[in-house]
């Protein structure tokens, strides 16, 4: 599954410019008083007062009085302080500071966050009840696989030999850790292992394993699908930025040639060839998201196309029972397929054209919680969920052993074990979560920050 958490959007525009002080009047600043125009002067052409000379008055009475009126409201000291000067540089400071932190916070989109959690709260429940129509309701797996198709996409603005090199790095150790104590309780259960066991190491095939281990180990070919499609999307990617909807409509043919013309060897590897087939679109359509196609279509196209697929999807399921004995899809290839296809499609179109991004989760810290948890642990949940519900049901059974828990509480109920189950998730969460840290050369930690 991909467990990358997609990172940060937006950034500021650098630190805003400091508030200017109000001009003062050209002159204040190299006087310190108002010059004193009004008083007389001694006049050296004084001999030449007989004359009737106008400007005799004017050097008797000094300046017009125009030029003296404004200069006693102007009082430049209390106008220049030099004190406040710097009083704006603290809110500079304060002000750069504060888009720092945006782009962490922008670093996850809630809304896939959000789908790949329901996803897993959906693969826990399928395996606890046995609900053939909890596929219907919320395709899963064609879920997982669209949300990892989009973030490896973007990740393949990187070198892609060093992207696929992460995405193995991430996911094997997790997966080797997981698989030691699976392999030591099979070998106690009488299993003896061949060479076969090298896909314990890297599982491009279905591991191994004897019938008693079959409820832990029979979950592997979602990461030998996902795998698979982390080697080859670089050459996935190529392909379809080549011709973006017609190769994602061819993908949806590979699982009809498999149905009706070929249907591949009968070994492991024809198994992940099935597997590759039935979600080679929802990866393919991870691309188109993160490319921006889906954006471009008409809604009107995407929701008819949608529908179509779901519908006929659903009409192949129903029609074709008889094949596996139910219409759960995870028993039908092709009707998993084209329902997986219309689903994940709405869902991904849905987000591209009404920029859904479920930012008001943060407002509800303890869900927004949980779905933290959930996606940074993701692969903890997916691999030991299993064996939690499997310890659920001995565990369960010494409940029976206590009268009072015998008579109140609902032993024989499935909702019981269930609760039970997830109880038991959260233990694992805390006591192998930090080898998913180690796994991306984070810090170790029980719970995520």
């Amino acid at each position: 599954m991909s467990w990358e958490q997609q990172q940060g959007y937006g950034g500021g525009y650098g630190p805003p410019q400091q508030p200017q002080q109000p001009q003062q009047p050209y002159g204040y600043e190299g006087y310190g008083h108002p010059q004193q125009y009004g008083q007389p002067q001694p006049y050296v052409q004084q001999p030449y007062v007989q004359q009737p000379y106008e400007q005799q008055q004017y050097a008797d009475h000094g300046q017009p009085p125009y030029a003296t009126a404004p200069l006693p409201v102007v009082e430049p000291e209390p106008v220049v302080e030099p004190e406040p000067a710097p009083e704006p540089e603290p809110v500079v400071e304060e002000v750069a500071e504060e888009p720092a932190p945006a782009p962490q916070k922008a670093g996850r989109d809630r809304y896939f966050d959000t789908l790949r959690a329901v996803a897993l709260v959906r693969v826990v429940t399928y395996h606890t009840f046995g609900w053939a129509w909890c596929g219907m309701v919320f395709p899963s797996m064609g879920i997982m696989f669209g949300l990892a198709g989009t973030l490896m996409a973007k990740s393949l603005e990187r070198p892609a030999f060093k992207v696929v090199k992460s995405r193995m790095r991430r996911l094997l150790p997790p997966f080797w850790f997981w698989g030691f104590f699976v392999l030591v309780a099979m070998m106690i259960h009488d299993w003896m292992p061949g060479w076969q066991i090298v896909f314990w190491i890297v599982p491009v095939g279905d591991p191994p394993g004897n019938a008693w281990g079959t409820q832990a180990w029979e979950i592997l070919w979602y990461l030998r699908t996902y795998l698979w499609f982390v080697m080859l999307s670089p050459v996935l990617l190529w392909i379809f930025r080549k011709a973006p909807i017609p190769v994602l409509l061819l993908t949806l043919v590979p699982i009809v040639v498999l149905k009706y013309v070929w249907a591949g060897p009968d070994n492991r590897f024809g198994n992940a060839l099935w597997d590759l087939s039935t979600y080679l679109f929802c990866w393919i359509l991870g691309f188109a998201h993160r490319d921006g196609v889906l954006q471009k279509l008409k809604p009107f196209l995407v929701v008819t196309l949608s529908v179509a697929a779901i519908v006929f999807g659903g009409w192949y399921a129903f029609s074709h029972q008889a094949e596996a004995g139910t219409y759960d899809l995870d028993e039908n290839p092709l009707a998993q397929t084209y329902w997986s296809a219309g689903y994940v499609m709405l869902l991904m179109w849905a987000k591209a054209y009404f920029n859904i991004d479920f930012a008001w989760l943060t407002r509800f810290k303890r869900l927004d919680r949980i779905v933290t948890i959930f996606n940074s642990r993701a692969v903890t949940i997916y691999l030991w969920h299993e064996i939690a519900l499997v310890v659920a049901v001995p565990l369960t059974d010494q409940f029976w052993k206590v009268p009072a828990f015998e008579k109140w509480l609902p032993l024989g109920s499935q909702w019981f074990m269930f609760g039970i189950g997830w109880i038991l998730i959260a233990v694992f969460i805390v006591l192998c979560g930090w080898v998913e840290d180690v796994a991306a050369k984070k810090k170790p930690r029980l719970l995520p920050s």
